[in-house]
């Protein structure tokens, strides 16, 4: 056989491969993202769509302020879970790094995931019987005289912030923590030989070196957490909306599919603008 037809073959070989999962995304993903963004330039008419080409849908989302505010209140409730995450997480990775004796790691590593393990839906419920009215911290703040009446905390976006933030600190604490993991001791000793003290050493060695599992992190709870309708809906109430609770009012309360399928289109243009950030940031980081 000539070298062409071993490249030939072997090229074949390799389609054959990933010809299903190919298939797979393109079925599953390429292809109703395609209808998806067909339908959000339809309109409704009545309890008809109007199969007509325009940009109706995008005029009415900038143009009506609540739609807008929805996006809004999405981002500033994300960019909060993100910051707070990160800055909880970070010390959890690295106590459970550097501290924790390494025979021990599994042990604190499980413990840390044990969220993970509770239904979404029943973990939010059990935040809600802790901050309501008459929840674990009204009653324990009245019961030892600090307050006389109960703090309103449920139904707003701290107790979506406080549910949110249970979650996504472990799954930062995770990519931080395989980050810190990997770090030879060998730039520590260095720094120190250098005369850099401990505090020195971790911010300009430790800290840039786990910035990717930082912004790895950071892009993994942003995009959960944007996308979320659930913690919002259970603990933040109808009180302040955010864009999810938007799109599954105009499903299920208006049967508005197009305007449904534009306000997915521009969550996924908002999720896709914070990756292509973090991607340029880190490869200018890198460079």
């Amino acid at each position: 056989m000539t070298p062409q037809s071993v490249d030939r073959a072997e090229q074949r070989k390799g389609l054959a491969l990933v010809a299903p999962a190919l298939l797979f995304t393109l079925a599953f993903f390429v292809l109703p993202f395609l209808f998806m963004a067909a339908m959000s330039l339809w309109t409704r008419d009545g309890r008809e769509i109007v199969r007509s080409w325009t940009l109706d849908n995008y005029i009415r989302f900038f143009s009506e302020s609540a739609m807008f505010q929805g996006l809004v209140n999405s981002l500033e409730i994300t960019l909060t879970v993100t910051v707070i995450s990160v800055v909880l997480a970070y010390p959890l990775a690295w106590i459970i790094a550097e501290k924790v004796p390494q025979r021990f790691q599994r042990v604190a590593l499980l413990l840390a995931i044990l969220p993970f393990w509770t239904s979404y839906v029943v973990r939010s419920y059990s935040w809600l019987l802790v901050i309501s009215k008459g929840g674990v911290i009204n009653q324990a703040l009245m019961g030892i005289g600090l307050i006389s009446e109960p703090l309103e905390i449920s139904a707003t976006r701290s107790a979506t912030v406080i549910g949110f933030v249970h979650f996504f600190v472990m799954l930062l604490t995770l990519t931080i923590y395989s980050n810190l993991i990997q770090l030879s001791p060998n730039y520590r000793k260095a720094a120190a030989d250098l005369g850099a003290n401990g505090f020195q050493t971790f911010l300009h060695v430790i800290l840039p070196l786990t910035l990717p599992g930082i912004m790895t992190g950071a892009f993994l709870t942003f995009v959960l957490c944007i996308g979320d309708y659930v913690t919002p809906q259970i603990l933040g109430g109808n009180n302040e909306l955010v864009l999810p609770q938007i799109i599954m009012l105009q499903l299920g309360r208006r049967a508005d599919l197009p305007m449904a399928a534009a306000l997915s289109i521009v969550l996924m243009v908002a999720v896709t603008i914070a990756y292509i950030a973090c991607a340029r940031w880190l490869k200018i980081e890198r460079a």
